[in-house]
């Protein structure tokens, strides 16, 4: 008998098996052979793959067995291998390999458990590991009978980290009379820096060579090249292009760099004509924090904030010293929103990322007077911004300096006085600053394109790889692995200097499932340990959070344990819940677009769409109640309340559509709760999306409030989009990342929600065209200012309630399993009613301890129904409750119809309303 396989043969030929990822080219040729079938080894000749991992100092990994056959290594510092029909050629060394049966050793597997089941080979203990780690490798194996049968490149992180994990200086370190430059680069053959006056153009003004001592190369230069760039020149084998290129790269510990990272800045982060004046004193003068349980956070896009507000000057408009201007509409808002207890601001990204180019003479632009003129539903304003959309994004090139495009100047050190002042400028109005992080990807790899930074000073180290060699792509694009040593330490750097230096309060982490959870148990660790006296910031109260989500290779902690939401419990590290959103509104991002939720409709006002009829849509209306009651008690696994089948269960014991449990907090400052995020459509155009077509206007914004009252009154952090209390539209758009002024439109003047100006760019909608056309052509859809300004005083009411008393801000998950209770259960429950009480105890007595002064207890009603609501419980009956003075005060007269009855123990509550109720403790 016999079989057919083919064998791979000519320079540096092979076949690359991963076809799905970008940046790899297969150069291939075929002849059938035929051989026993016995063997079953199909051979596999290439260089283009690195299927082999090299992760201890002795010890390779491959997943191959050739039986009684041999293994080498090969090394070449020319990158001269090739692959031929007897194997490699063109090696300045070969190492014989033995099998080591017993496998991968315990620390490989822990370190790499993807790779726990690959076979064990062992280096001679003599070998020269340093010198082998600068050289083109490959390893091959051949039959006992000495014919070539397989061979592939290696991947060096492990045994990099084994060798060369470096805790020392970084960067440019500045001292009284010198400059040195300290740049990691353990594979590197040599390093050279060209120091220039100017940030583009010119001849260098001097060239230097760099030195190496345990793969990290330095130089001492004078004090005088402070204010000048540099450039560095990196001699180093590229296993993506199976040579030794020079690669030009700016320094990954920049702290300031020329317009579009063409150079790097020699600034003094810590030099005084760096600082605003009265820098030194913010940590003095940063806005009073108890508590994380205090915190809540507005998301702000920093072009969005200003772009369009012409009480701003145009020189600043969409930059950072737009929040310096005390009196313009969108400070004056952000004061308003503060006055009402607001807390946090957190930033879309504003470090250095790729796409919007930083010099603003290059952008280009649309004819704004032209579109307004356009149909509300016409695809021309989509098609115009098209045409420039893609100069817009958030791939990071560089994380330690701030985005240029927002600076006055993008080339010197305007961009770091700015965001400074920026930073300064929110603190005074109350407002503490969150920086949103992208640590997960960057925007380039590889040793040519000018956003490719990591990749051409230690190619192949900081991106996380798979089986075959090709970088992982899950997150968007250059996935980068936090379980290598130096990943991890550049990223802990990185937050550490935005604390320290830009005394900002708190990160948010972009795909933060796909760090490992060691680095983020770190980096909290680290933060939360600055002290005032020694660095200037106050580490406690810094706050860390971000999306947990578990999917792509680092699934089911494939890579190591990693931040995900069910890995976090117990760390004090928020994650955003997206059971409440997606109960509160309905489907999720992923699911029909038409899919109704607890507060658009589901079973009460259906829509258009099949929900599998009404004995289901009841049903789904049931469980999304169970899931936005867990939210409301933070999302804690272990918080008890009677699901919608009059059981007992946990938090952890209510489980998604998908099987997952929803409650996995262990603390209340675990849990983001939100409805709506820069991510996909804004909180009124999914409103506008699922409510019935014959809901009313007004009707529809009540919605809106009563998805950001549920937020405000949640337990753990709640968190909004800004707009969100503007019944802010971005046109239906669902993914507006790069849809640039024209469909991101915030307007603080409350003229207008954005509602109507065009269709949405195509490649995200034109799906759903059909129906968003429906809707946008439809006048009665559009907001007027009166709508506008009675949304943002109900959000300021929400906001004034949560900070009206401690009990909605509870610390500890035992006083919120002791405290908060659900009343409006089976079998007498009414659907699409919330019953919610908050208890507190009082001074001297046994049971709870007392935390509120002014209410022992609160009642939160939260009817979605379309029709008013009688809702009698006797466990609520003989208090004296009353409907909270701000709400009492408000402008919101149907609210105010809200009542109380002592006797029965019941409320009333108007249609599409939340109602909170108060009984003042007695002095």
């Amino acid at each position: 008998m016999s079989s057919l396989y083919s064998i791979f043969i000519g320079s540096n030929s092979g076949i690359f098996h991963s076809s799905s990822k970008k940046g790899f080219s297969c150069f291939c040729c075929s002849m059938a052979v035929e051989v026993d079938s016995v063997s079953q080894i199909e051979l596999q000749g290439t260089l283009n793959s690195s299927r082999a991992y090299w992760p201890s100092k002795y010890i390779l990994a491959w997943n191959v067995d050739v039986g009684n056959g041999s293994y080498y290594l090969f090394a070449s510092k020319t990158a001269a291998l090739r692959v031929t029909n007897d194997g490699i050629e063109g090696y300045d060394v070969k190492i014989k390999l033995d099998k080591d049966n017993g496998g991968l050793p315990t620390h490989v597997t822990e370190k790499f458990p993807h790779i726990r089941g690959y076979s064990a080979f062992r280096a001679p203990a003599t070998l020269d590991v340093e010198s082998l780690l600068k050289c083109q490798l490959a390893v091959a194996a051949f039959s006992g009978d000495g014919a070539f049968r397989n061979a592939t490149g290696l991947q060096l992180p492990g045994v990099i980290d084994e060798l060369y994990s470096y805790d020392g200086p970084l960067g440019a370190v500045f001292s009284e009379d010198s400059i040195s430059l300290n740049l990691w680069a353990p594979t590197a053959q040599a390093v050279n820096t060209s120091i220039y006056r100017d940030p583009l153009g010119g001849e260098p003004l001097q060239t230097v060579q760099l030195n190496e001592s345990s793969g990290v190369w330095s130089v001492v230069g004078p004090r005088s090249w402070e204010g000048c760039y540099y450039v560095y020149e990196v001699t180093v084998y590229h296993h993506t292009t199976l040579r030794i290129e020079k690669c030009f790269a700016i320094d990954p510990y920049a702290r300031g760099v020329s317009a579009d990272v063409k150079r790097t800045l020699l600034a003094d982060i810590k030099s005084e004509s760096l600082k605003p004046e009265g820098w030194d004193n913010l940590a003095d003068e940063k806005p009073h924090l108890l508590s994380p349980s205090d915190i809540s956070i507005y998301e702000l896009h920093i072009r969005d904030f200003s772009a369009y507000d012409l009480t701003v000057n145009p020189d600043l408009r969409g930059g950072y010293l737009a929040f310096t201007s005390q009196d313009s509409a969108g400070v004056n808002h952000l004061k308003k929103l503060s006055a009402a207890g607001l807390t946090h601001v957190h930033l879309l990204p504003s470090f250095q990322f790729a796409e919007v180019d930083d010099d603003k003479k290059k952008w280009k632009f649309v004819d704004t007077k032209m579109l307004e003129t356009l149909p509300p539903d016409s695809e021309e304003q989509q098609a115009q911004i098209t045409a420039i959309r893609d100069e817009d994004g958030y791939n990071p090139v560089l994380w330690g300096t701030p985005k240029g495009s927002y600076a006055t100047d993008p080339n010197g050190p305007s961009r770091i006085i700015e965001f400074r002042k920026m930073v300064q400028a929110l603190n005074h109005i109350g407002l503490r600053v969150v920086l949103d992080v992208v640590y997960n990807h960057l925007n380039s790899s590889g040793p040519s394109d000018v956003n490719s930074v990591l990749d051409k000073i230690v190619p192949g180290y900081y991106l996380r790889r798979d089986a075959d060699g090709a970088i992982e792509n899950s997150t968007c694009i250059n996935d980068t692995a936090s379980e290598h040593y130096m990943v991890e330490r550049l990223i802990l750097d990185d937050l550490k200097h935005w604390a320290i230096n830009y005394k900002v309060d708190g990160f948010r982490f972009d795909l933060m499932g796909h760090i490992m959870k060691h680095t983020m148990v770190k980096a909290t660790s680290m933060l939360q340990g600055l002290s005032r006296t020694q660095d200037g910031v106050e580490g406690s109260s810094i706050y860390i959070y971000g999306e947990g989500w578990d999917f792509g290779e680092v699934a089911n902690n494939a890579r190591g344990v990693n931040a995900s939401q069910m890995n976090l419990g117990g760390t004090g590290i928020g994650s955003f819940n997206d059971r409440i959103r997606d109960a509160v509104l309905g489907g999720g991002p992923f699911g029909p677009l038409l899919q109704q939720g607890y507060v658009t409709g589901l079973s009460l006002q259906p829509n258009d769409n099949d929900h599998g009829g009404k004995a289901n849509a009841d049903r789904m209306l049931a469980v999304a109640k169970d899931h936005i009651q867990v939210g409301l008690a933070a999302n804690l696994r272990d918080f008890m309340l009677t699901n919608c089948d009059g059981r007992q269960v946990k938090g952890s014991e209510v489980y998604t559509y998908g099987g997952s449990p929803v409650g996995y907090a262990l603390q209340p400052i675990e849990t983001i709760n939100y409805v709506s995020a820069h991510d996909n459509e804004t909180l009124f155009d999914i409103v506008s999306l699922k409510t019935a077509t014959y809901t009313s206007l007004d009707e529809r914004c009540r919605v809106n409030h009563l998805a950001t009252s549920i937020i405000a009154l949640t337990q753990g952090i709640p968190f909004f989009h800004a707009g969100d209390e503007l019944l802010r539209s971005k046109s239906l758009d669902r993914d507006s990342y790069n849809s640039g002024d024209w469909f991101n439109r915030l307007d603080f003047s409350y003229t207008t929600n954005n509602w109507g100006v065009g269709l949405p760019p195509k490649d995200q909608n034109q799906n759903n065209w059909p129906i968003i056309k429906q809707r946008l052509e439809n006048p009665s859809y559009k907001p007027d200012k009166s709508h506008i300004i009675a949304a943002v005083e109900n959000f300021t009411n929400l906001l004034q309630i949560r900070y009206s008393s401690p009990l909605f801000r509870l610390r500890s998950a035992k006083d919120i399993e002791d405290r908060v209770r659900f009343h409006n259960n089976v079998p007498s429950w009414i659907p699409g009613l919330i019953a919610m009480s908050i208890e507190d105890g009082h001074a001297g007595a046994s049971g709870l301890s007392q935390i509120d002064p002014k209410f022992q207890y609160i009642v939160v009603m939260i009817n979605v129904q379309p029709t008013e609501t009688k809702f009698t419980n006797p466990d609520l009956r003989a208090k004296s409750l009353q409907l909270h003075p701000v709400l009492s005060m408000s402008g919101d007269t149907i609210v105010k119809e809200s009542k109380y009855e002592p006797s029965t123990g019941s409320f009333t509550v108007p249609p599409k309303t939340t109602a909170v109720f108060v009984e003042p403790r007695h002095v």
